[in-house]
Formats: C-alpha cells, sequence, structure tokens
C-alpha cells in the first residue's frame, strides 16, 4: 500500500489515469457537435478527446503541438478563463473558430478546446466582399460614364455656338479693310481650337456608349437572393423587415448581371434610408416580381416611409438631383440608364399605404 501512494506522484502514472475517472467525459465528448479535446492547465498534455477531433486535427501530444498547426494562434492565449477566435489550420487549409475555456476537475487545472468549422463561412463572407467591391466599382463606373455624357450634352451646344459665331466674325472680317491680320489669326486659332474641344467631347461620347453589357439569362430570384445577401446587415441595422415575393418558376431575364444588381441594390437601399424616421414597426421593405400584361418581368421595391411631393416626383430621375444631404443626385438616374440600356422601363409610383414605390420592367429571355 505505501509504494502504491508513493507511485501516485508520478506524472506518467498519475495524471492519465485520472481522466478515466470519470468515464462519462468521453460519451459527453462524442455527443458534442464540435471537435472537443480536454487538455491538463499544467503540462498540456491531451487528456481526451472526440472523433471530430481526431478528424480534424489527428491526436496531438499536447496542446503546444496543436497550436503550433495554426496560424496566428498562440498557446498562451488559449490559457485565459473563456476565449474565442479564428484561426487557420494550415495542415488541412481551412479556417476554425477556436473556443476555449478553463475549469477544475478534482483539484486539476484542465481546459477544454472546441474547433468548429468556419471554411465555408470564410469563403462566403470572402465571396459577399468581392460581390460588394464589384458592384461599387460598377457604380462608380456607371457614374462617370453618366456624369460624362451629360456634361458632354451640355457643353457641345455653348461650343457649337462659338464656333458659328467665330464663324461670324471671321467673314465680317473679310469684308474690312485695313484690318490687322494677327486679329483674323487669333479668330482662326480660338476657331480651331473650340472645333477641337467638339471632337473631343464626341470621342468621349462615344467611349462611354461604347460598353455594350454582357448579357445572359438570370432568373429574378437569384439576382434578388443576391442582393439580399448584400443588404442583410444595412436592414438590421436600420430594423427593418424584409418581405420578398418573387416566385421561383418566373422565366429568367436577358440581362447584364452586375448591372441590374446593381439597380436592385440602389433601389433597395433608397427604399431602407426613407424609414429612418418611421416607427420601427412600419419599417418593411416589400420586394416583388411578377410577369406583367406585355409578357416581361416586372421588379417593385415598395417602402413605408414619408413619401415624396409632386416637386421632388417629377425631378427624381434628373441628374444631380438628390433629396439627401450628402447625396449625389446620380443613382436613380444610373439606373434609369441600365434599365434603358436593357430595353426596359423604370418609373416611381405613390405606395397606397405610405411610401414610394419604384417600378422598373425587363424583358425575359424567351424575347
Amino acid at each position: 500500500m505505501v509504494a502504491r501512494s508513493n507511485a501516485r506522484p508520478k506524472p506518467a502514472t498519475a495524471r492519465r489515469p485520472r481522466a478515466s475517472i470519470a468515464p462519462d467525459t468521453g460519451a459527453l465528448l462524442e455527443a458534442l457537435p464540435l471537435a472537443c479535446a480536454i487538455f491538463s492547465g499544467s503540462d498540456g498534455r491531451l487528456l481526451a478527446a472526440n472523433a471530430l477531433f481526431g478528424e480534424a486535427f489527428g491526436m496531438p501530444a499536447g496542446l503546444e503541438e496543436l497550436v503550433s498547426r495554426f496560424d496566428s494562434l498562440q498557446a498562451g492565449e488559449c490559457n485565459s478563463p473563456v476565449a474565442r477566435r479564428e484561426a487557420f489550420h494550415a495542415p488541412t487549409r481551412r479556417w476554425h473558430e477556436i473556443g476555449t475555456s478553463a475549469f477544475e476537475h478534482e483539484g486539476e487545472r484542465c481546459l477544454l478546446f472546441s474547433a468548429a468549422d468556419i471554411t465555408e463561412r470564410q469563403a462566403a463572407l470572402s465571396a459577399h466582399k468581392s460581390q460588394h467591391e464589384k458592384l461599387l466599382f460598377t457604380s462608380r463606373t456607371m457614374s462617370v460614364g453618366e456624369m460624362a455624357t451629360t456634361l458632354a450634352h451640355e457643353l457641345n451646344q455653348p461650343l457649337a455656338a462659338i464656333v458659328n459665331y467665330l464663324g461670324v466674325g471671321l467673314r465680317l472680317l473679310g469684308r474690312v479693310e485695313a484690318v490687322d491680320p494677327r486679329v483674323a489669326d487669333a479668330l482662326q486659332h480660338a476657331r480651331g481650337q473650340a472645333e477641337h474641344a467638339g471632337q473631343v467631347i464626341t470621342r468621349l461620347r462615344e467611349f462611354v456608349r461604347a460598353r455594350e453589357p454582357r448579357r445572359e439569362s438570370h432568373l429574378p430570384a437569384e439576382l434578388v437572393a443576391t442582393v439580399l445577401r448584400l443588404l442583410a446587415l444595412e436592414a438590421e441595422k436600420h430594423r427593418v423587415r424584409v418581405d420578398v415575393d418573387v416566385p421561383a418558376d418566373l422565366p429568367g431575364v436577358w440581362v447584364d448581371r452586375i448591372m441590374i444588381e446593381q439597380v436592385l441594390l440602389n433601389l433597395a437601399k433608397n427604399g431602407i434610408e426613407a424609414m429612418r424616421e418611421a416607427p420601427p414597426r412600419q419599417r418593411r421593405l416589400d420586394v416583388r416580381a411578377l410577369r406583367n400584361l406585355d409578357d416581361n418581368i416586372e421588379f417593385r421595391i415598395s417602402d413605408h416611409g414619408c413619401g415624396l411631393s409632386d416637386s421632388e416626383a417629377s425631378q427624381l430621375f434628373t441628374p444631380f438631383f438628390t433629396t439627401k444631404q450628402d447625396g449625389m443626385g446620380m443613382g436613380l438616374a444610373i439606373c434609369r440608364s441600365i434599365v434603358e440600356y436593357h430595353e426596359g422601363r423604370l418609373y416611381f409610383e405613390r405606395n397606397p399605404g405610405g411610401g414610394s414605390v419604384f417600378v422598373f420592367t425587363l424583358p425575359s429571355a424567351r424575347q
């Protein structure tokens, strides 16, 4: 008996059996839906683990060996009472959400290690970020194109008038005797510069219009679903409920997906922003799609905000007109350009229950 009691302090024979004192510990770990293991808090030895842990990480000798396989994860970080972090497991190239918590078991400090595989979630977040950046880039590109087209239209008329006035002036000078030739030369140069400016604007307009949309058949439900994923955080932030009614059996539309998603995103964001001052129970954004009598696909985005006055409604699609304090007034003008590019229409209606409805139509892929 004395010899046995003296043998217990030895770490190789005392601490390992201690994990087997509670036989239901292994069963409890196996019941958990995560990869879980228990390590000794004193020397980091592996005391127990479930099958999911073994499949994901094998059976490391201790905590140090396990942690060394993760990028940006240190063993010291796991010793806090409760900690959670995301880490990349280099051997399997998968992301995990790591959770650690310390506890006492029969006088010995232990550490529970859990890992949830979040590789798919990280991939979805990365795709979300990439899609969002692509939409922002498309928005900026279309904004530049729309502004260039507007400026070209506004500048063409005064430039044409300048060229005509200079031509008249040169003809009048030709009838006058003893005119300083430098005057005629200056007018001729001015006319040449004005004509050159007109040519530059003409080339700019041709360049802006040269971009043809990459059109393919896309289901309305897929387009709406993509945009709503991008809007989920903003809708939650503003406590807006989004109701969707887009039948899955609607025929596809023949569109450039990025462009039409930009239209949907812009109209939906406008609807959310229009309900900032509305009571929380009233903040509902309705997104619908249907086939109208012309056999076109009709998208309807309705908000329950304060609505628009007659004056505001009449200028909605005018470039640089905006009802927002920090707006550029180009969003709806760009949206209308995109929809008309796809042989559709974009227009405004009043919501009978208060608020606004923006409707746009697109030809179906069958057409």
